[in-house]
């Protein structure tokens, strides 16, 4: 079965392409996705857990990443994994890479999917495993920018408290403010004090 989906990271491609390639940063960015050890260079073991319809899945497996390309942006992943409660299992070949965009880098993926055992018969409306994948990558993408938006914010607020910080100056509004606040005690101040 092959699934096709994009999505956007407010970023250039070569910042994006860092941060993509930073698994433990961004797998608690997957809904579902729970990073549970690294098994090597760039293969890491997980669980994802998902619902086809009525039907709550938990995959453990594997995932390894291969034929990475730095300099186009471009790397290949395969995963594979069990349902936890013994219903069968998945095995995809996802090609991803990244290009230019107006928001920044638009991330293209490219997934194989093949189930097997009872799981596929869960899958066998194509059509509802590409909706639920589509929810899934807007998920992680709306995760991601909101954790790129975090980290920036982050990042400013430790460059201001490192940085003298300069006396703001007292506007001309802020005097007469004052100037009448002042004013304003003194003429209620004298009308209350005993005579």
């Amino acid at each position: 079965m092959q699934i096709n989906n994009s999505f956007e990271v407010p970023l250039p491609p070569a910042d994006a392409w860092k941060v993509l390639m930073d698994i433990p940063r961004i797998a608690p960015c997957m809904p579902g996705a729970e990073l549970t050890g690294v098994a090597g260079e760039n293969t890491y073991n997980g669980k994802v857990s998902v619902r086809l319809g009525p039907v709550a899945l938990t995959f453990a497996g594997q995932v390894t990443f291969s034929d990475i390309d730095e300099i186009n942006h471009k790397a290949r992943v395969k995963a594979q994994g069990k349902d936890a409660k013994g219903r069968g299992g998945a095995h995809a070949n996802v090609d991803f890479h990244l290009e230019p965009s107006p928001l920044g880098s638009r991330v293209l993926v490219k997934t194989d999917l093949t189930l097997s055992g009872a799981v596929a018969q869960y899958g066998r409306a194509s059509g509802m495993i590409q909706d639920v994948a589509q929810q899934l990558i807007g998920q992680f993408a709306d995760r991601l920018k909101e954790q790129l938006a975090s980290s920036r914010t982050e990042a400013k607020s430790t460059v201001e408290k490192t940085q003298p910080q300069k006396q703001k100056a007292i506007s001309g509004f802020s005097l007469f403010f004052i100037a009448l606040a002042s004013a304003f005690r003194r003429l209620f101040g004298r009308k209350h004090d005993p005579a």
